[in-house]
């Protein structure tokens, strides 16, 4: 690797994968009590393996919500994401459903109801010029790469897929600038039927063809409508005997189903949990975490609502041209309404001195829960869509956290700032 050269990696996993099952799980739960009533307090977390779902946590509500339907809700996710079929070991109509909700501790609870935080933490929000959304490449691709395995299977474009699969993007980016230069590896494991298995040297294997169909019909057109520019040379299928042969300079690696075979998959082939994804679900390492998952939490709780805030903050920092990358931490005392730190760092990109960001931060965004909660309108049963894919990196229409709107007027203030800091020195 060139001296001035650099790799960075991250990965996404699909709908499909057992711990986003148990994410999604939980937030359906999490959207029917908000449906019914939009000031439920929510900690909802799942196991799911062979023919079993397990949901259990602390729920307060006037919610509908009992045994029965949270029958209903599980089967109907799973069945929605795919797992129909009995003979893969995880099914909706014949898993077993398993219910231990209780409500709220009311000592957490004396603390939130006058708006205080939910719990005590940190949260960390990050954007970057690397792609339009403001994410990072190598997890925007990843989840691309997911996203379009999701609509070729269930389109039956690919009909050997099944729900479970991950995917790994490798990026080269220059030092110094961080500045992507080119897609350096592509990793991308599927679960798949029977139908494209064959057996080498005893061995179950899965087929050339259907690797290569992985390539064709997958990772190429999702690499060209993303990133064409940064497709420097071939994309090289890697030989499942010997995966470590070379390749041309700028070839794109290619590992498919580099164990060989992924017949078994989903809840039956690992056993999935609620928030097991926390790196996936943000910023695929890129930037910090403060530890707390998403799913299952209703915005109370500051580890989903906060984090939620520091991306908008963070992504209206980049927008405005005040930063070419920007990292957000928020940090809250359970109980108490506004946070105990603001922390902004740009990597050295900042137009004007972290500082003043900060204090623009203070002024122009409500960091309280309760402010966080009507500024973003998180009061919705929104929830369910954030738990696949990731909670970053999407639409405005889909999720208010990804809106810019604020960033001409941070724009504007920091030139404001700027006059008169500019002044200040001169007189």
């Amino acid at each position: 690797m060139d001296s001035g050269k650099y790799l960075f990696t991250s990965e996404s996993v699909s709908m499909g994968h057992p711990d986003k099952v148990a994410d999604q799980i939980s937030d359906a739960v999490l959207d029917f009590c908000l449906q019914h009533d939009p000031k439920s307090r929510v900690a909802c977390e799942t196991l799911v393996t062979t023919d079993l779902a397990v949901v259990a946590g602390e729920i307060t509500t006037s919610a509908p919500l009992n045994r029965n339907r949270i029958d209903r809700l599980v089967r109907e996710v799973i069945k929605d994401i795919g797992y129909t079929d009995p003979k893969v070991g995880f099914a909706a109509d014949t898993c077993q459903v398993d219910c231990h909700l209780h409500s709220q501790s009311p000592h957490i609870s004396q603390g939130v109801d006058v708006g205080g935080a939910g719990d005590q933490g940190l949260m960390f929000g990050f954007a970057c010029k690397d792609t339009q959304a403001l994410m990072p490449l190598p997890i925007h691709l990843s989840h691309r790469l997911v996203d379009n395995h999701a609509q070729k299977r269930r389109s039956g474009e690919i009909s050997f897929f099944r729900p479970d699969a991950k995917s790994q993007v490798t990026v080269e980016y220059e030092k110094g600038t961080n500045r992507p230069l080119r897609i350096h590896t592509v990793v991308l494991s599927t679960q798949h039927d029977e139908s494209v298995l064959t057996c080498r040297d005893g061995k179950d294997l899965i087929t050339e063809e259907a690797r290569q169909v992985v390539i064709d019909r997958l990772v190429r057109p999702t690499l060209e409508s993303e990133r064409p520019d940064l497709i420097k040379g071939k994309l090289v299928l890697m030989s499942l005997d010997d995966p470590n042969r070379p390749v041309g300079e700028n070839d794109i690696r290619c590992y498919i189903n580099p164990t060989g075979c992924f017949l078994v998959g989903g809840p039956h082939g690992d056993c999935g949990l609620t928030g097991r994804k926390i790196i996936v679900d943000s910023y695929g390492g890129w930037g910090r975490h403060g530890g707390g998952a998403f799913s299952g939490k209703d915005p109370t709780k500051v580890d989903r609502s906060a984090a939620y805030m520091a991306r908008h903050v963070a992504k209206n920092i980049v927008a405005a041209g005040l930063a070419e990358r920007c990292e957000v931490q928020l940090a809250y005392a359970i109980g108490v309404a506004e946070p105990v730190s603001v922390h902004v760092d740009t990597l050295g990109t900042g137009r004007i001195p972290e500082e003043k960001i900060g204090e623009l931060i203070a002024r122009s965004f409500p960091l309280s829960p309760g402010g966080i909660i009507e500024y973003l309108d998180l009061r919705r049963p929104i929830y369910r869509k954030t738990a696949s894919g990731g909670h970053f990196g999407r639409t405005e229409s889909e999720f208010t956290w990804e809106s810019t709107h604020r960033a001409e007027e941070l724009a504007k203030a920091a030139g404001s700032t700027s006059t008169r800091k500019l002044a200040a020195a001169t007189t």
